[in-house]
């Protein structure tokens, strides 16, 4: 993989999300990641941003702004549950994705299971809407509805 771009996409003291963009390889995709500022000094902290305050927020703004995306435990490179390592294998076989650490940030970890309506993690959305967890993803990727229906991803 080529050295991945970075983005800072500021939110709530007293952390920064990050994400960063990978052009090449099955990992190909924007990757967002939670990096505390805790510890920074006041002037190198945001202050005033347009962008997401909050957890429900973040997830919404993610959602509408990437067209597959994938809430899950650790990244794609180094996923720390089963269920998210078998999602971003079956997804790496068809597009790139975009992703969201959810270890890192407890408020984005229970955000998402309530915007949701769905208990566990990891969770698919494609064109803003919620897919499902590993579960449903497996099944539509062994029925063959899961390259279709990312056939029709918003380019």
């Amino acid at each position: 993989l080529r050295a991945a771009a970075s983005v800072r996409l500021p939110s709530a003291a007293p952390s920064d999300f990050v994400c960063k963009t990978n052009t090449t390889g099955v990992f190909a995709g924007t990757h967002c990641f939670l990096r505390s500022i805790s510890d920074s000094h006041p002037d190198f902290q945001s202050s005033v941003s347009a962008e997401p305050k909050n957890a429900e927020e973040f997830i919404s703004k993610s959602i509408k702004e990437h067209p597959v995306f994938l809430f899950m435990k650790g990244t794609p490179q180094q996923p720390q549950c089963g269920f998210s390592k078998a999602v971003v294998g079956i997804l790496s076989e068809y597009t790139g994705f975009a992703s969201c650490n959810v270890l890192a940030d407890p408020d984005v970890r229970e955000g998402i299971k309530k915007f949701s309506n769905w208990p566990t993690i990891p969770q698919l959305y494609v064109n803003g809407n919620f897919v499902g967890g590993c579960d449903i993803v497996t099944q539509l990727h062994q029925s063959g509805e899961l390259k279709e229906m990312l056939a029709e991803v918003k380019k």
